[in-house]
């Protein structure tokens, strides 16, 4: 009995094929969650656009005043701190984003106390989806990190397939 002999590039041929195969989904949710978030400073309806607030100084506003000014916004539906996410301030435009638990996000002026902007945020639950968080934890971990493993492998092999040719001809001569 004949031993066969290991060839390299058959063996990237098949993880490459194989690899595209079993990773397709999640690369594609990737890829095209990827694409929505580089343009979400771009897209109003991914993220809300960063209004300018009339000081562009240091903030006035106690934290106590930015949930009373928050509580104002009949989207958000803000009426304890326990409603809000997180606070995003912006000295050098003169606002503060809250960002409510219902992904509503609310710009208030740090001088004044007036809302500018009330809009709903999709770009972190993108940004969730992306990752493979919003899925599961276990999913993150089970599905989207080897997937991107093996993106990673499937980029190796193709660099190899494609410099193969060359690399042939260079050995001929």
């Amino acid at each position: 009995m004949r031993k066969k002999k290991f060839k390299f590039s058959v063996w990237s041929r098949k993880v490459h094929y194989w690899g595209a195969f079993i990773v397709f989904l999640p690369v594609a949710i990737i890829i095209l969650s990827g694409i929505m978030l580089q343009l979400k400073k771009d897209v109003d309806w991914i993220q809300p656009s960063t209004q300018v607030g009339s000081k562009s100084n240091l903030p006035t506003l106690s934290f106590d005043q930015i949930l009373e000014s928050a509580k104002k916004s009949t989207k958000a539906q803000i009426n304890t701190w326990s409603d809000i996410d997180r606070l995003d301030v912006r000295i050098e435009k003169g606002i503060v984003k809250v960002r409510a638990r219902n992904r509503w996000e609310v710009q208030i002026d740090t001088y004044s106390g007036k809302i500018l902007n009330e809009a709903f945020r999709r770009s972190d639950l993108i940004e969730n989806i992306h990752d493979g968080s919003w899925f599961n934890d276990s999913v993150k971990k089970w599905i989207f990190l080897p997937s991107g493993v093996i993106l990673f492998i499937l980029w190796l092999t193709g660099v190899y397939l494609i410099l193969l040719p060359y690399f042939k001809k260079w050995q001929r001569r």
